[in-house]
């Protein structure tokens, strides 16, 4: 399990444009206090002590998770008052501008990744060791995710690589040209898919299938639908993964790193932690916040009503289709058909309610971690599993011309719960595939880009402007770090 605590004195990284306040993680160095930044990396266990640093800032994806949902058709931000966690209200009601706490994170954290990754690649010459293209390989996997989330959300970035950046520099870089940017994920994936091998014993490493799998999600958002196919057709013949049998053991602790998983992010539930600093969290801050409100009863956990579905995303669903109640909880149906209702309770919070919880990701009995238990469950996130891959390869096929294949990976996804295959073709055939990445991936934070990517978001989602919500705003606190020379986002 890739996780733990940096205790000593040389920080990992420079964050790069603004820093983690009250939250920095260090490295485990013997003797501490007599190391420092340029002279650390003298041994292979260095070289993964920082890997593992790099790691660290995945656990920021319980934000992709919000933002990627609330800010699309499927959820609402939920919470105790609109003023709470004020900026996903924002995103949800498309009003959100350059002052917004949750796009900040999103900025800061994922640079924060890269700047240790950034580290590692400046001092990978100091010494040679058997492995040492693997730790780079996975660094450069790391880097490539942190990039991907960043050019998602605000497009044109300061694409920084192989160094860390000085006060100075800081004010000196300029946003890089979306192109380019993915440019530098392409290259750094391809060699880490050159590198890596399948799997490792330790859960959470980045290995060939996650790269390939990741390299074929950035070809299809760059419109390669040729280059897609051939990454995520290797995904398929060489990887060795397979759709779980029964679609609702995906979420459940138990039934973890299973063979549906490609990549996913390891959390503890061994280690409290507090709202001052989510980054800081070693268990997944998600399933707390999706918990119901001053919840009494069983099977459930009590907590704060966020990211809650929309009656429109529960009412896609055909009711025979199981993943609908595996995805959505529907409370009050799931209250009445207990065997004593009347005992169980809950409260709705005033920053808006459906009726409908994250059942995919929620706190449940047996699965809660140390307290504050809101903020460390050990539910792992799911970046990239098997039945995405599938779906985006269909995608891939049908937009290249090939739609035999493309409706055999789609049905295969509709076959695992016992769905009847769909026999469309051509365009129709596209608007069945993103459907069925609705059905099938629905609250696990892919939306809203799906929407972007497909030039649907105008239909789906209320409020969106064309020509300016497709990207979020560069905070403007970045802005002001980079001497004021950066332009903003178009409309903001």
């Amino acid at each position: 399990m890739i996780k733990m605590k940096f205790k000593a004195l040389i920080i990992i990284a420079v964050l790069i444009l603004s820093s983690i306040t009250g939250c920095q993680k260090y490295l485990d160095l013997e003797p501490q206090f007599t190391q420092d930044a340029d002279n650390y990396f003298n041994s292979p266990s260095d070289y993964d002590l920082a890997l593992i640093g790099a790691y660290d800032l995945l656990q920021s994806s319980f934000i992709l998770n919000w933002i990627g949902e609330i800010a699309s058709d499927n959820t609402i931000a939920g919470g105790e008052s609109v003023t709470d966690t004020e900026g996903l209200h924002q995103i949800d009601n498309m009003t959100h501008n350059a002052v917004n706490n949750e796009l900040r994170n999103v900025f800061r954290w994922n640079y924060a990744g890269i700047a240790r990754v950034n580290y590692i690649m400046e001092y990978k010459d100091n010494i040679d060791f058997v492995g040492k293209e693997e730790i780079i390989g996975q660094a450069r996997f790391l880097r490539a995710y942190y990039y991907f989330q960043l050019v998602k959300y605000f497009g044109d970035v300061p694409l920084i690589i192989d160094k860390r950046l000085g006060a100075e520099e800081v004010t000196q870089v300029s946003r890089t040209p979306a192109a380019e940017v993915y440019q530098q994920i392409e290259s750094d994936l391809q060699y880490a898919v050159d590198n890596l091998p399948w799997s490792y014993a330790e859960k959470g490493r980045a290995d060939k299938g996650a790269a390939l799998s990741l390299l074929g999600k950035v070809y299809l958002f760059q419109n390669k639908f040729s280059d897609a196919t051939f990454a995520l057709d290797r995904v398929i013949s060489e990887g060795g993964y397979s759709l779980v049998e029964n679609f609702e053991d995906l979420w459940t602790l138990a039934n973890e790193n299973n063979s549906e998983t490609i990549f996913d992010v390891e959390y503890s539930g061994l280690e409290g932690g507090s709202y001052d600093c989510l980054i800081c969290l070693e268990g997944n801050a998600a399933p707390g916040f999706h918990g119901i409100r001053q919840y009494n009863g069983p099977v459930y956990g009590d907590g704060n009503s966020y990211n809650l579905p929309t009656p429109e995303l529960y009412n896609a669903f055909d009711p025979s289709d199981p993943r609908r109640d595996i995805t959505v909880l529907d409370l009050d149906a799931f209250i009445a058909a207990q065997p004593n209702p009347g005992s169980i309770s809950y409260a709705i919070g005033g920053g808006g309610h459906t009726g409908y919880y994250n059942n995919k990701y929620i706190k449940r009995i047996g699965e809660i971690g140390l307290p504050d238990n809101d903020l460390t469950s050990p539910l792992n996130y799911k970046v990239i599993r098997y039945a995405d891959v599938l779906l985006m390869a269909a995608e891939a096929y049908n937009r290249s011309g090939d739609d035999g294949l493309a409706l055999i990976y789609l049905n295969q996804v509709r076959a695992r719960v016992n769905m009847p295959d769909i026999l469309s073709s051509g365009s129709q055939l596209t608007q069945d595939i993103w459907n069925e990445r609705r059905l099938e991936l629905s609250c696990e934070g892919f939306r809203f880009f799906d929407l972007v990517r497909t030039g649907q978001a105008d239909d789906f989602i209320p409020n969106f402007v064309v020509g300016k919500n497709e990207l979020f705003p560069i905070p403007q606190v970045e802005i002001d770090l980079a001497g004021g020379t950066w332009t903003q986002n178009n409309n903001y």
